[in-house]
């Protein structure tokens, strides 16, 4: 990504709108402040590690800092928390003179290092405890705090010059607000509060204590929200009991996998083109048995006719033989029979796929009948075997050229992640060139290919695209979580996009799709920390694309037993899950009362449940991998649940799903589940 891309995707559709702001985030090279190793990932919206420890701000952080403190071109400025030197860089472009405070020498040195490289010779950088200011420079028109502290500092008070703004996070290290602060006279200070914030904590004398041995904190976030309405006056939390008997008032409650409220959401669903349902954990049974009663639904009341899951490709196109009574194609291998295998392999998917089966061959209206298909991209030896099996039927020419091609990719087999490794450090070719290579000649050739059959030419064209993404996935995920997080969704969101225009070219009219994943992909990224993080995702995407012909379910719960690993690779668990935190959606709902529920969000009952449930609150996300040791840490996030969310789905207690054997040996050979012939 370019400098400009990043300012134009990044800063001003996020609201970044000062046009001084902007010309200083262009006339800054972040490549400049990081490691040489990671400034290909320069211009991308995150954070990135530098020494000690500590990382580099994500650009939008401190475009959106620069913008709150109304910087005119004559300004004295203070920043406590140099880092890299970069924020201080894009202040000095802003501002006459930068003075600035970094409590770690050693990046105190290379910071002014960087800065004198790059010509920023009117920035002062100092070693010291940003807490207490820089009394020597005194008075700034303007304090910038690129940490979280428990209160204002006096001392940043006492060093400000009336007329003069402070802007700085406030509040307990989980969340603070954004304040600005600006001084209207030598006793006047008025606080204006900007949003909820998630910040590294400010340590100093007038900040707080720095604990021996404790970990590093979180890195810098901050919490957008969509029309929040006016900022309250009490912290998210404040006020638990008071939102639980809203929601005990307002939920709809739902007593079985058959109620009636089921129609009551299908009529909000009205003609959304695409419904994603969502899932708190990857192991709970109620989830599945529920996702699927909405799915059958849809087929039958709303004229559905896919269904897209959070799995590979050549493991769901097996199903999606099966369903729809097609032969099935020779296999050496047995769906889904890979790490982690409970995901689809259970008595609960089974019941979708017998299902949907049943429908299609008895039920379904002439050239109707339900596609089954995977949007993931792990797969890449399979998809790559399945690309060669169909070139080698059409095509053995170009077989051979596919063969020799994907060989560049046969050392990674045993392990694809090993692929990434190596490529970080430039210790081998990469692939990338031949695996897209082999993909354009398939899109080249599609009108030969197409009329020999039009069904496998989709299957492995999609292949040949699943190839190239995992190949670009596992290259760029040991640079960074953002950009591998990034290219997985979009590759999941293009598939949904291309699987919506071969169903409507296949059937005619409106194609219609239910998608199967977790909440962490349906939900929108952008009411979530990961958001800000600048990681996208498939409900991000698909409301950005179809507006609110998308509706986005998500699913929670507050405890019970969940099939889980405690490492990846790791055998399966049935794990008892932990009741939910204090400070998270999860208990607020457990407090309503409500043994299962049903909570409309984009159209509430009473629009005083999205008012209280827009501050941001901890959001429980469990995946295939389990720590309850390490819960807070490692499965909540900071989100806005009314804007992530179109309609909340809660279970309070919930079970395991049942897995299936691997492979199934005593099923009819076609079927999907069954062992490899």
């Amino acid at each position: 990504m370019t400098r400009q891309q990043m300012i134009d995707r990044d800063l001003r559709r996020r609201g970044i709108r000062d046009p001084r702001v902007l010309a200083a985030m262009a006339a800054v090279a972040r490549d400049a402040f990081l490691p040489a190793e990671l400034t290909e990932f320069a211009y991308e919206d995150r954070p990135l590690p530098i020494a000690l420890g500590q990382t580099i701000s994500q650009p939008y952080i401190v475009a959106l800092m620069a913008q709150a403190l109304r910087l005119d071109p004559g300004d004295r400025v203070l920043e406590i928390g140099t880092g890299s030197g970069y924020a201080a860089a894009v202040l000095a472009e802003l501002a006459r003179e930068v003075y600035t405070v970094e409590r770690h020498a050693e990046l105190a040195a290379a910071a002014r290092h960087a800065l004198a490289a790059q010509g920023y010779v009117r920035v002062e950088v100092r070693h010291g405890d940003g807490t207490l200011g820089w009394a020597e420079h005194a008075p700034f028109d303007a304090i910038v705090v690129a940490a979280g502290g428990p209160e204002v500092p006096p001392a940043l008070l006492e060093q400000l010059a009336v007329g003069g703004r402070l802007v700085m996070p406030v509040g307990p290290p989980r969340l603070q607000e954004l304040v600005r602060v600006t001084r209207h006279a030598d006793d006047e200070y008025v606080r204006e509060d900007l949003g909820q914030v998630v910040f590294v904590p400010l340590i100093g004398a007038q900040g707080w204590a720095e604990r021996e041995g404790e970990s590093p904190p979180p890195r810098p976030t901050i919490l957008p929200r969509r029309n929040p309405g006016p900022l309250r006056a009490h912290a998210p939390g404040s006020r638990p009991h008071a939102v639980a008997r809203l929601l005990a008032e307002c939920a709809e409650p739902l007593t079985g996998i058959e109620d009636a409220a089921l129609g009551a959401l299908l009529e909000r669903v009205g003609d959304a083109r695409v419904v994603l349902l969502g899932e708190a954990t990857h192991g709970t049974s109620e989830f599945y048995r529920l996702r699927t009663r909405l799915t059958q639904e849809l087929i039958l009341r709303r004229g559905f006719t896919a269904v897209a899951v959070e799995a590979d490709w050549p493991d769901a196109a097996a199903v999606d033989r099966y369903v729809r009574a097609l032969p099935p194609r020779p296999r050496r291998w047995a769906p889904f029979a890979r790490f982690p295998t409970w995901m689809w392999r259970n008595r609960e998917t089974q019941a979708l796929v017998e299902w949907l089966r049943v429908y299609n061959l008895e039920h379904a209206p002439p050239g109707r009948r339900v596609r089954f298909a995977g949007l993931d991209l792990y797969s890449l030896f399979t998809s790559a075997h399945e690309v060669v099996r169909y070139l080698d039927r059409v095509d053995p020419e170009a077989a051979a050229a596919a063969r020799e091609r994907y060989g560049c990719l046969t050392p990674w087999q045993a392990d694809p992640a090993a692929y990434g490794r190596a490529a970080r450090r430039g210790r081998m070719r990469l692939c990338e060139r031949e695996v897209v290579a082999t993909l354009r000649e398939l899109l080249a050739r599609r009108v030969a290919y197409a009329a020999e059959d039009g069904d496998d030419f989709v299957d492995a064209t999609q292949n040949a695209r699943v190839v190239a993404g995992a190949e670009a996935y596992y290259r760029t995920m040991y640079y960074g979580a953002t950009a591998s997080w990034n290219l997985r969704d979009q590759h999941m969101f293009d598939t949904l996009e291309t699987l919506l225009a071969h169903v409507r070219a296949e059937q005619g009219g409106e194609a219609r799709i239910v998608v199967w994943e977790h909440n962490s992909h349906v939900g929108d990224a952008a009411a979530t920390e990961l958001g800000v993080r600048g990681e996208h995702n498939v409900g991000h995407l698909a409301r950005a694309r179809h507006g609110a012909g998308a509706y986005l379910i998500g699913f929670g719960t507050d405890r019970g037993v969940v099939a889980a690993a405690h490492d990846w690779d790791a055998p399966m668990e049935r794990m008892r899950v932990r009741p939910a935190h204090p400070e998270s959606y999860e208990r607020l709902f457990h407090d309503a009362g409500h043994p299962a529920a049903l909570l409309p969000l984009r159209e509430p009952a009473r629009a005083a449940v999205r008012d209280e449930l827009l501050a941001p609150r901890l959001e429980r996300a469990i995946g295939v991998v389990y720590r309850p040791d390490r819960e807070l840490e490692s499965h909540y996030f900071q989100a806005v649940l009314p804007a992530q969310f179109d309609e909340y789905v809660w279970f309070d207690e919930t079970t395991a799903v049942e897995p299936l054997p691997v492979p199934g040996a005593e099923l009819p050979p076609e079927h999907p589940f069954a062992a490899a012939p």
